[in-house]
């Protein structure tokens, strides 16, 4: 069984910043990509990010390019999400997702396994 636990959300201003991070343990032997999504209250779980197993190439929402980074350390098993130049539009819950096919896709459906989520509120 693989764990995603995620951490590093919390309140910012606007226009501050935060770094997410996702911890994955268990099966973890195969490779892998990983994505972060974000769900906002009465919206759809929506795409934010993505990062194919070497780390050599990353897919953003437009909605994010340029301001968030997305990177990860294989050693450790981790993922990291850099948020600057937060707007209060990026308030939400943040899910990071392990997808074993390795595809780096932006749908939710092809990712086999899901964290829990970590809130990001943004004030303005």
């Amino acid at each position: 069984q693989v764990q995603l636990v995620e951490s590093g959300g919390g309140l910012v201003q606007a226009g501050g910043s935060l770094r997410l991070s996702c911890s994955v343990s268990g099966r973890t032997f195969s490779i892998y990509a990983m994505g972060w999504f974000r769900q906002a209250p009465g919206k759809e779980r929506e795409f934010v990010a993505t990062i194919n197993w070497s780390g050599g190439s990353t897919i953003y929402a437009d909605s994010v390019k340029g301001r968030f980074t997305l990177s990860r350390d294989n050693i450790k098993n981790t993922v990291y999400l850099q948020m600057n130049s937060l707007k209060p539009e990026d308030t939400a819950i943040y899910y990071c997702a392990l997808d074993y096919s390795g595809s780096y896709s932006i749908h939710r459906s092809e990712y086999d396994y899901w964290g829990q989520g970590t809130q990001v509120t943004v004030s303005s």
